[in-house]
């Protein structure tokens, strides 16, 4: 009986611990339902632009462009490869081939140079080796550059020694969209970690809402006639400091271990990006607010969407989704629902690729997008679970 007894005792306190039951049964299933669909928007896909800049030759009387042999043999590749799903596109213009690349619309870039033909003729007639060099232009950074640059390469390779049969012929000049090429893996990580440290605010901001909640001190903040406005602006405020405060002490530890500090435009339009970054974080713990009574609760349910941020946003370590759909010919994956996942583009654009702020605005039109969307959502949740507040 006295186990009966201790049984029963159990169960209710793991009733009243309800938070603590549902954060130990479902975190394991529910990253299961994460990964599942980060797997099925993030299958293997790897898109390659080619430029013929070729200017062909007459073999005797027929007019012969290698460069176009080379895009019909890529092309062939890409049909008839299910395993590496490779997509060519061929254009007729550097810059607008580097733009897409900027934008992550293709992984990489490859220049078929002028002197194909010509070389490919003098080869197989005369047997004189002169190299072919072509250009491979992507970001160096990026996974997917690494792969589609090695599947391009094969290509090129195959088609030459088949061509020409001399492998010999072929020379590969790698050209990287990064400017400092100087840095490190530990530098190209740093934009993550840098929204990382604001990520962290999502606990502190929604404890900030949920101990006025807990103490009943919201209702006296009420009959004093504090609006919901002048509440959450206040909370605001005092939370964005706590985020600056956090991604500056992350860019010192960053500096102290070897990290190059930038320079005052690009600390600017940091500070731009935290801003609006820290703003999103605050409006989406309204929502965890909504759910929970108290600190302890916020502490346990706030795990589910902290791990969602920290590891499928690109924070703490690369993840690159694909698109479901675009607007304006800006894409949107499943991590684009989070708007961290576009403020680390943005970061890695001005810190790494030496954009402007002007190539960071649809990233910055992305994150307002989501915080107004999370805003709405949260002060609606917020009053409805607990107390209108003006």
């Amino acid at each position: 009986m006295k186990l009966i007894s201790v049984i029963q005792k159990s169960i209710k306190e793991q009733v009243r611990n309800f938070w603590v039951f549902i954060l130990t049964v479902s975190m394991a299933p529910f990253f299961v339902f994460v990964y599942y669909l980060i797997n099925e928007t993030a299958k293997p896909q790897y898109d390659i632009l080619i430029l013929n800049n070729d200017k062909g030759s007459y073999l005797f009387t027929d007019y012969v462009n290698y460069g176009n042999y080379l895009i019909d043999a890529a092309e062939k590749v890409s049909g008839d490869t299910q395993e590496i799903p490779l997509r060519f596109k061929t254009i007729q213009d550097k810059s607008e081939g580097i733009l897409l690349l900027q934008k992550k619309k293709f992984d990489a870039m490859i220049i078929i140079p002028s002197s194909l033909t010509d070389k490919m003729i003098n080869q197989i007639f005369s047997g004189e080796y002169d190299a072919v060099e072509f250009e491979m232009i992507g970001d160096v950074s990026d996974v997917n550059y690494i792969i589609a640059s090695i599947w391009g390469k094969e290509i090129i390779d195959e088609f030459i020694t088949t061509a020409a049969k001399n492998n010999k012929l072929v020379s590969i000049k790698e050209t990287s969209l990064i400017v400092n090429k100087n840095y490190s893996d530990f530098d190209l990580y740093l934009p993550g970690l840098l929204i990382l440290s604001l990520i962290m605010l999502m606990f502190t901001a929604t404890i900030a809402v949920v101990t006025e909640v807990e103490n009943k001190t919201i209702i006296r903040l009420k009959l004093s006639k504090v609006s919901s406005f002048q509440l959450l602006t206040g909370i605001s405020i005092i939370q964005v400091l706590v985020g600056f405060i956090s991604l500056l002490l992350t860019l010192a530890a960053a500096v102290s271990l070897g990290f190059e500090f930038i320079d005052i435009y690009t600390f600017g339009i940091m500070m731009i990006i935290a801003i609006l970054t820290s703003l999103s974080i605050i409006a989406f713990s309204l929502i965890i607010a909504a759910i929970t009574k108290t600190v302890n609760e916020v502490l346990i349910a706030g795990n589910f969407p902290l791990f969602l941020f920290m590891f499928f946003t690109g924070a703490a370590f690369p993840m690159e989704g694909k698109e479901i759909f675009s607007i304006a010919g800006y894409s949107i994956s499943l991590q684009g629902l989070m708007s961290p996942t576009h403020s680390i583009i943005a970061l890695k654009k001005i810190m790494i690729l030496g954009a402007n702020l002007t190539d960071v605005i649809p990233e910055l039109i992305s994150v307002i997008i989501l915080t107004i969307i999370y805003f709405a959502i949260g002060v609606w949740a917020f009053n409805k679970r607990h107390l209108r507040v003006g």
